[in-house]
């Protein structure tokens, strides 16, 4: 009878279980489905009636807006994204890693010293200012597709992450390797990246994610429209329609054309984050099992 009673109370927790994920679930979907229905439909009547789950009056308006408009120069800004994204995101998992890994080498002089000046940047910056006088003045990252990389380059977050993954790396494996005459640029490259897969797709996840949500850099260091980011490119768009819609503009810069001040939003949000919801769901799995790695310590 308590064995029954026990089995009836694990399938009702089960049960509840479910129901609470799916209806989680489906609160994190709403936002995504409502954006892409605004997305395709018109803008009077997205005005009349307001956001609606079903398209209104369904349109490709305002894709045609952007694309029609901005064709060209959509497709250069996402080529720039996709050039940054890649080399930034290669670029910082190199750097990341080796700096990981030498600092999850005890045998590593000062190596607590080095760790505790890496955490102190964490806390504590020179500012703003003086940050961008050296990047402009010294580094000469004004109009450089540089300077769209390297100030995201590297993350002491990541970097401990991925340390206290390299540590839990039976040491045996290095002694063994070191025995055999390999040194440590060998150990790096043929025992430890190979046994951090996990790892390395968890923080080339954050790095890439950085990389292609990055307008933060365009708007500082970049005046060249040829060098211009998918994000900073759509939010001059958006920018653009907004201030025209509002009457900062004369409307006459608009050529007596309604613009789809609502649904463009919606648009510029489904083409940004087109890509990454695609890419997403095949690492997802190594992204929760790096994280859950990165965060115990047997």
């Amino acid at each position: 009878m308590k064995q029954k009673n026990r089995l009836l109370g694990d399938q009702l927790v089960i049960a509840f279980a479910y129901v609470f994920i799916g209806l989680f679930a489906l609160v994190c979907l709403y936002p995504l489905v409502l954006t892409l229905s605004v997305s395709f439909s018109s803008e009077q009547a997205v005005a009349r009636n307001g956001y609606s789950m079903i398209p209104l009056s369904p349109s490709l308006d305002t894709y045609k807006y952007i694309f029609v408009n901005s064709g060209m120069k959509l497709l250069k800004s996402y080529g720039v994204t996709l050039f940054v994204t890649t080399v930034g995101t290669v670029g910082a998992l190199l750097i990341t890693s080796m700096i990981a890994f030498s600092l999850s080498i005890k045998k590593l002089r000062y190596r607590n010293v080095l760790a505790f000046i890496s955490n102190f940047t964490i806390i504590f910056s020179a500012g703003l200012i003086p940050w961008y006088m050296v990047s402009v003045n010294y580094y000469g990252l004004k109009n450089s597709i540089l300077a769209l990389i390297l100030p995201s380059i590297f993350s002491v977050w990541n970097m401990f992450l991925m340390r206290t993954y390299f540590a839990s790396i039976s040491p045996s494996l290095y002694e063994a390797a070191e025995m055999d005459g390999a040194n440590y640029f060998t150990i790096y490259v043929k025992i430890a990246l190979p046994l951090s897969k996990t790892a390395l797709l968890t923080v080339g996840l954050m790095y890439a994610l950085q990389y292609w949500n990055d307008w933060w850099h365009a708007l500082i260091f970049i005046n060249e429209r040829d060098l211009f980011p998918l994000q900073y490119f759509l939010y001059n768009i958006l920018s653009n329609v907004n201030a025209i819609s509002s009457g900062r503009i004369p409307s006459g810069a608009s050529g007596n054309i309604t613009l789809p001040a609502e649904t463009v939003k919606m648009a510029i949000t489904v083409i940004t984050i087109g890509p990454i919801i695609f890419l997403y769901p095949f690492i997802q799995k190594y992204f929760v099992h790096g994280i859950m790695a990165g965060a115990v310590k047997e």
